[in-house]
């Protein structure tokens, strides 16, 4: 996903971390402050919401992993957006709110999709050809790390504290750790891991251009959502048919994985984020950011069978709690 923290309701992430800022992440423009951004209460508790999204998050490595074994890395990512798209695009009729108009807010997100969507989800599929999903679950946990060190350059009122700056610190030593750096990373395959430190640095990158670009632009997270993936399948299905040949067959496994990869990774979890953080607010539905890589772990092992040695759950604990501390403020600050 792509995700990650994001103070409103955002785009995410695909990654997973995007709009509480990861993920697996699928990232977009700031939702504007209206009367019907007041709190609602879902059908279900939202624990048991929160619960859901965590899992469907976590499950999406392994989903990008099953469906490289029948589509190239590019194709996983195609299919990704395109059913995204169609999942939002059917609650935009349901609601029957437009998409997002203007010719400047349509250039904003096709940058925006290159970013958040189109780049992150491609190198995530290519990492996967060489390293196991719960290592790639793991890498994505390190993009509240790369935000915070962006916002040193990017984003002058928003200077880390100490105690954000001993995160950071913290968090890169847990990358390290999880790597094996005192075996010289041997047994971790560099480009693959490279390829996902990418894509998760993808994510803050596309952040910081939607902060200073889409803040206040009109239209619903959905809508401007729903546009962005649409331009992310465009530019995937360019890439594609440039790149990548037409699929012999279509294999029931890889081919339902990344069906589900797209329509719920990205069309019904990002519906269910921004009840969450409507209903509990951002800090609480950010908290899904922390449990992505245990589910992701926890996957990989048990459905997968990928191996796990003692320094990667050593290794990701020290990361979260090092992206932990990134994310936290002091009590003076208002929240951006």
């Amino acid at each position: 996903m792509s995700a990650p923290a994001a103070p409103r309701p955002t785009l995410p992430t695909s990654s997973p971390v995007a709009a509480t800022a990861t993920v697996t992440g699928t990232a977009a423009a700031p939702a504007p402050a209206t009367a019907t951004a007041t709190r609602r209460r879902g059908l279900l508790d939202w624990r048991v919401r929160f619960a859901i999204l965590s899992v469907i998050w976590g499950f999406s490595f392994l989903l990008i992993k099953v469906g490289t074994e029948a589509f190239a890395p590019f194709q996983v990512a195609l299919g990704r957006v395109l059913f995204g798209a169609l999942a939002l695009l059917a609650v935009l009729l349901v609601r029957r709110e437009p998409l997002p108009r203007g010719l400047r807010t349509w250039g904003h997100l096709t940058v925006a999709a290159l970013l958040l969507n189109t780049a992150p989800f491609s190198l995530f599929a290519y990492a996967e050809l060489s390293i196991p999903s719960s290592l790639a679950g793991i890498c994505n946990a390190t993009s509240p790390l790369w935000g915070m060190a962006l916002s040193l350059i990017a984003l002058s009122e928003d200077r880390p504290t100490r105690r954000r700056f001993a995160g950071l610190g913290l968090g890169f030593l847990g990358v390290l750790t999880v790597l094996g750096a005192w075996n010289g990373f041997s047994g971790v395959d560099a480009k693959g891991t490279a390829f996902a430190l990418l894509a998760s640095l993808c994510y803050p990158v596309g952040w910081i251009y939607v902060r200073r670009t889409l803040a206040g632009t009109p239209g619903s997270p959905v809508a401007l959502t729903g546009g962005q993936l649409m331009v992310s399948t465009l530019q995937l299905a360019l890439v594609s048919a440039l790149f990548t040949s037409t699929p012999a067959s279509f294999p029931l496994w890889p081919t339902l994985s990344v069906v589900a990869l797209g329509a719920l990774g990205t069309g019904m979890a990002l519906q269910m984020q921004y009840g969450l953080v409507t209903e509990v607010g951002p800090t609480t539905a950010q908290m899904v950011t922390y449990f992505i890589p245990v589910i992701a772990t926890t996957a990989g092992v048990l459905v997968l069978g990928e191996q796990l040695h003692w320094n990667t759950p050593v290794g990701a604990a020290i990361v979260l709690a090092g992206a932990a501390l990134t994310q936290t403020r002091t009590a003076s600050r208002k929240p951006a």
